[in-house]
C-alpha cells in the first residue's frame, strides 16, 4: 500500500506540473501560430492542424524526460 501511495503522489505532482505548464503556455503568443501550423475556414467550419507546435512540443517533451529519466545512454 505504500508503494500505491507514493506512486499516486508521484502522479499527482505530475498533473500539478503539467496543469502549471498549460496556464504558461496560454501566454505564450507564438505557441499555435508557427510556421507549418495549418488552418483551413470553409464557410462555418473552421480546422486547424497545428503540426509545427505538436512537433515542437513533442521534442522538447522528450529532451525533458530523458533528461529526468536518464535514458540518453541506455
Amino acid at each position: 500500500m505504500v508503494d500505491l501511495g507514493k506512486m499516486l503522489l508521484v502522479m499527482g505532482g505530475m498533473i500539478f506540473l503539467l496543469g502549471l505548464l498549460l496556464i504558461a503556455a496560454g501566454s505564450l503568443p507564438f505557441l499555435g501560430r508557427l510556421p507549418g501550423d495549418l488552418s483551413f475556414e470553409v464557410g462555418n467550419v473552421k480546422v486547424f492542424f497545428p503540426l509545427a507546435t505538436m512537433l515542437l512540443v513533442s521534442l522538447l517533451l522528450t529532451l525533458v524526460l530523458n533528461l529526468i529519466f536518464g535514458g540518453f545512454g541506455r
